[in-house]
């Protein structure tokens, strides 16, 4: 089943996307909950329909999925290139609080998925809101202003100083925008989670190096909580845009997510 919703932020609203499983028949079903979190200048559906067809698989899995676009992308109101990154993380928090409230949906088995800019935006919102104990992340940003800057482009950065705003891709990019997006840097953060988390990256991604990969890695794995599970696609580009690559991508996410469900139901008999 899928469900049209209207989540209020501030003044605006923003879109969303609501895939439950078939209950096949059960009541009072909870189902463990992925919300992704799209990247720059996307929406709730994603690159060559990536979060729709990521969707489809999951509730395959039994495990329910909200997608949604933050304020000025896809169907959501408001300007994204007037807000910044900081906005970006309350709407996502505001987002989970929404979500917490839906009758089918396991409060306390949220994950957040997040892709590209998304990906910063899921772990920078975890260390803010401690319900998140799980995070997939795929392709994430490591650097948020020189990685958006790189993408933007040093011909638009030099239209920015002149006019104190860039036009990208029909939107327009305040001083605002970036300057929140040079507050952060989620690398360093990575210790403040403790939670468990799966990085995928494709090898031949040319907008967000895969490098970061490692980096993530690397930084996770001095925590003394939490697991961390690494993977590079060989081949794979940015959306992981490929059928072969795209399987892959969901085979290795599915088998990380249902372990942790079989784990957690483990656990809810034996207390």
């Amino acid at each position: 089943m899928n469900a049209f919703l209207e989540i209020p932020w501030k003044n605006q609203k923003l879109i969303a996307t609501l895939h439950l499983p078939d209950s096949q028949g059960e009541e009072n079903h909870s189902y463990p909950l992925v919300i992704i979190c799209h990247g720059f200048t996307s929406n709730r559906m994603g690159v060559d329909r990536l979060f729709v067809k990521t969707a489809d698989e999951f509730i395959q899995q039994q495990i329910a999925v909200l997608r949604f676009d933050y304020s000025g992308c896809g169907e959501s109101s408001g300007d994204y290139g007037d807000t910044g990154l900081d906005e970006i993380i309350e709407q996502t928090i505001r987002v989970i609080d929404y979500a917490s409230k839906i009758d089918e949906i396991d409060k306390d088995n949220i994950t957040l998925l997040g892709h590209s800019l998304g990906g910063a935006t899921a772990l920078l919102t975890s260390i803010e809101d401690k319900r998140i104990r799980k995070l997939i992340l795929w392709a994430a940003v490591g650097n948020p202003y020189e990685d958006i800057l790189n993408i933007v482009g040093t011909k638009k950065l030099k239209t920015f100083i002149a006019s104190n705003s860039v036009d990208y891709l029909g939107y327009s990019f305040t001083k605002k925008y970036f300057r929140s997006l040079n507050k952060y840097d989620p690398l360093t953060a990575c210790s403040k989670f403790t939670g468990d988390i799966l990085l995928i990256h494709g090898s031949d991604d040319g907008d967000i190096p895969v490098s970061y990969c490692k980096q993530f890695e690397r930084q996770f794995h001095k925590r003394k909580q939490g697991s961390c599970s690494s993977y590079i696609l060989q081949g794979a580009n940015h959306t992981f845009s490929c059928m072969t690559h795209f399987k892959e991508l969901m085979s290795l996410t599915l088998d990380w997510s249902s372990e942790y469900v079989k784990h957690k139901e483990k656990s809810s008999k034996i207390v």
